[in-house]
């Protein structure tokens, strides 16, 4: 009789069925995402295979664990309060109106809340991507107290993406400067590219960099910026459709790099 259990468990928020003995330890594990079933024994493989029956749909491939990539040991070795993965989007602003809410009541919205609003409708629609083979950061840290609101690491290369809440404005474009329907004007483009410049520098790698409305009314623009690609909210997907650019590898390898908080120390 088939003494195997199966015990399912969640990782990185993938879910996972392993098979373990009747003393606890395992022999092997069910991958759903991966459609595979990685042994740590051949001797069992029957067993195992009967185990999970009930649980396996369509093809899977059945063998030993992957080796691991550069890019994996390099994530399995970094330290938990290094990894910038876990990061929500505004995670700094989040931070932030934890520790000082403000008061009660204003006669005018707080702009740090406008503002998460903005990261966390970007950043919400960039993480929709890790499907088509993107990586997506939040709220990655730089000296001096600055930060990058995204950085998108895919297919397509590598973007640093300011975001700016400009719910029902008029926003006019004329580099450097970006005007929200006349009443706030400031020359956001070179934060944009300074954003850019120092992520290229700390991934020795090209970054382009992405300016992204959120929720404006129309969008102006009479002087075309250099380099930067501006994008509203719900452009950002067409992200996605830009490829040929890195391969699967130098994603991994890259996002491994970008996710490590100590790339950023000297930029």
């Amino acid at each position: 009789m088939n003494q195997l259990r199966v015990i399912p468990t969640w990782r990185h928020g993938q879910e996972r069925l392993y098979v373990c003995l009747q003393d606890g330890r395992n022999i092997a594990w069910y991958d759903r995402e991966a459609a595979r079933v990685n042994l740590l024994s051949e001797d069992r493989r029957d067993d195992v295979l009967e185990a999970l029956g009930p649980f396996l749909t369509g093809q899977v491939a059945v063998g030993p664990p992957p080796v691991p990539t550069p890019a994996e040991l390099a994530r399995l070795s970094l330290h938990p309060d290094d990894d910038l993965a876990p990061n929500r989007p505004g995670e700094a602003l989040q931070v932030a109106l934890d520790r000082d809410p403000g008061p009660p009541h204003r006669l005018r919205p707080d702009p740090r809340r406008r503002a998460l609003s903005a990261e966390q409708t970007v950043g919400e629609m960039l993480d929709h991507l890790d499907g088509a083979g993107w990586h997506a950061l939040h709220s990655v840290p730089l000296p001096g107290g600055d930060r990058i609101h995204h950085l998108v690491i895919g297919p397509g290369g590598l973007f640093a993406i300011h975001t700016l809440y400009a719910h029902k404005s008029r926003v006019t474009v004329a580099d450097p400067v970006v005007a929200l329907s006349r009443r706030d004007t400031s020359p956001v483009l070179r934060r944009v590219r300074a954003d850019a410049d120092r992520a290229s520098y700390a991934l020795t790698a090209e970054v382009h960099p992405v300016l992204a409305l959120v929720g404006p009314a129309n969008v102006t623009i009479t002087t075309e910026p250099r380099d930067v690609r501006v994008l509203t909210d719900t452009g950002i997907a067409t992200l996605a459709r830009l490829g040929g650019v890195l391969k699967p590898a130098d994603v991994e390898s890259l996002h491994a790099a970008a996710r490590d908080r100590q790339t950023w120390g000297r930029v």
